[in-house]
């Protein structure tokens, strides 16, 4: 019975690591798929048209994880500044340096004020989602 209960001990601490292991290296390829740029299909927020938002031209976001820089377009203003990513959470509280051009509508606030909410993010090879607290509320995909 000794002798079992050894084995299984053994079996499972060498187990433990294992698992650590595999989590750390998901969280790292979470993290991984942020780098590139990305162009928004999805906000939510008031009940005006996506394309009545941004009629011109689609925000941008780009990752630079080598950097912790983030950098993009608001559909109007260029914009840049750092963020940090952990796992599955995200900071893009800014301060963002920004352009100053004048910008119709209320797209580029939307946009802005959003992403300071934001709080997690999901992403694959294709499309980026981020998250405030459990709801969805950007979508861009991978250009």
């Amino acid at each position: 019975m000794k002798k079992a209960m050894l084995v299984f001990a053994a079996v499972f601490l060498g187990f433990i690591p294992a698992c650590k292991n595999l989590k750390t290296t998901t969280d790292m390829k979470a993290v991984s798929h942020l780098n590139g740029t990305w162009v928004l299909n999805y906000i939510s927020g008031p009940r005006i048209a996506f394309d009545g938002l941004y009629p011109d031209k689609k925000p941008e976001i780009t990752f630079d994880l080598s950097g912790k820089k983030v950098s993009g377009n608001t559909g109007c203003n260029n914009f840049n500044g750092g963020f940090t990513a952990h796992n599955n959470t995200i900071d893009l509280k800014g301060p963002f340096a920004m352009t100053r051009m004048m910008c119709e509508g209320q797209g580029e606030s939307l946009f802005i004020e959003t992403l300071k909410k934001v709080n997690t993010f999901d992403a694959d090879e294709s499309t980026l989602t981020l998250i405030m607290g459990d709801i969805a509320v950007m979508r861009f995909i991978k250009k």
